[in-house]
């Protein structure tokens, strides 16, 4: 019975591979029958693109004041004008999109780093580590509120562009852990596990083969949700002033000097205000995009529609 179990083992290996390869189609394909999500992801490279060569995008260095030259309205020499120190507008919006995108992405990566590893564990073995002592941890700091947690931990580590990754991403391991958890319950069911473990197959070989792989889409959405947000918390930590440091450029920071010029310079609010939501809302509908994409409901009712 265990060498046939073995066999059914390493033969589901080619047609979970061949499944694994239809299944990437048909998400590109539902992609691209989703003009939100192109739009969205265009905005997302286009941002990121710009973030990585700020150097050659940005016409001005993000902390060269000109104090000459404040307040300018946007024009050909200056496209978002100047601010009160007379800093280019543009280039530091320039800037201040790598600093978003790099805490954004060390912060997510932190979480999953964290969050996965915990949620396989917690569903793979459940009993009194996984139920009870994995779950209950998680839920006592999922009931503080994101921003409230990240504070926390900027008061307990300092204020920089490392902790502040650090406090958003203790904020978001409590979603990847429900996330990757309830996945593993899922797989956790099924026969290739089932057909695994009669064959003898270590734990760890489980994990890595059959289970975690089912955890990727549901991993990725969220990922990319979270990336949405987390720009959106560094954001109003820099607008409290537990962001990066003056004068690195910073969305939210360059918010919060803006408040006091809203008559005068109005610009100086409007433009980095309008780069956090369009950064937010690109991210949040991307993912959107993703999970009807990875959906095999949905994917199942579009083919069959066809």
């Amino acid at each position: 019975m265990s060498a046939a179990a073995a066999d059914a083992e390493l033969g589901a290996a080619p047609r979970a591979g061949v499944r694994e390869r239809l299944r990437r189609s048909r998400v590109v394909r539902a992609l691209r029958r989703n003009p939100l999500a192109l739009a969205a992801l265009a905005i997302i490279v286009l941002m990121t693109g710009a973030a990585i060569l700020a150097p050659l995008v940005a016409p001005y260095s993000p902390t060269q004041a000109d104090p000459g030259n404040v307040f300018a309205s946007p024009s050909a020499a200056h496209l978002l004008g100047t601010d009160s120190l007379g800093y280019d507008v543009f280039s530091r919006l320039v800037y201040g999109a790598r600093v978003s995108l790099a805490v954004a992405v060390l912060s997510v990566a932190l979480a999953i780093a964290v969050g996965v590893p915990l949620g396989a564990l917690s569903g793979y073995y459940r009993g009194i580590v996984g139920d009870h002592l994995i779950m209950r941890v998680t839920d006592a700091f999922q009931a503080l509120p994101a921003l409230i947690l990240a504070l926390g931990v900027i008061a307990a580590l300092g204020r920089s562009m490392t902790t502040a990754s650090i406090a958003i991403a203790v904020a978001f391991v409590p979603h990847f852990v429900r996330v990757t958890r309830a996945q593993v319950l899922l797989a956790r069911r099924t026969q290739f596990v089932e057909a695994a473990l009669v064959a003898g197959a270590t734990d760890a070989r489980i994990l890595r083969k059959h289970v975690l792989p089912s955890a990727v889409g549901p991993i990725i959405i969220q990922g990319t949700v979270a990336m949405g947000t987390a720009m959106l918390l560094e954001a109003s930590l820099s607008f409290l002033g537990l962001g990066v440091r003056p004068p690195t450029a910073s969305w939210g920071g360059d918010l919060r000097s803006a408040q006091s010029f809203l008559f005068e310079a109005p610009w100086l609010a409007i433009c980095p205000g309008l780069a956090i939501f369009i950064a937010v809302l690109a991210f949040n509908v991307f993912g959107d995009g993703l999970r009807d994409a990875l959906d095999p409901r949905g994917q199942d009712a579009v083919h069959g529609g066809n």
